[in-house]
């Protein structure tokens, strides 16, 4: 049951930055399915995995899109240009940002 859950998140920047992540989670019949709005793909991992599954894809995605600039993450769009800015309020924050993206 532990293992199923996801990582411990601050919310208020995780929130603002899932908005543009473009995989999404998908109810189904049989389970839950993650799917990449860029392309439309589909993957299948076992409910136990799914969070952690999306977390990966997460952190993948922002190594090439998210950059962090004095107290503002940068979201960068597909054609690297700047599609938003959002501000970081606290260290608290900040240290989420570096410890679970890797920024």
């Amino acid at each position: 049951m532990k293992r199923a859950l996801p990582e411990a998140k601050e919310e208020r920047i995780y929130t603002a930055i899932k908005v543009y992540s473009p995989y999404v989670v998908e109810k189904k019949v049989g389970g839950l399915n993650i799917i990449d709005k860029r392309n439309g793909e589909k993957e299948s991992p076992s409910s136990k995995e799914i969070f952690h599954r999306l977390d990966e894809l997460d952190k993948k995605w922002a190594k090439e899109h998210l950059r962090v600039e004095n107290n503002e993450i940068i979201i960068i769009g597909e054609n690297n240009q700047s599609v938003a800015r959002i501000f970081i309020e606290t260290e608290k924050e900040r240290a989420f940002v570096k410890r679970f993206y890797g920024i």
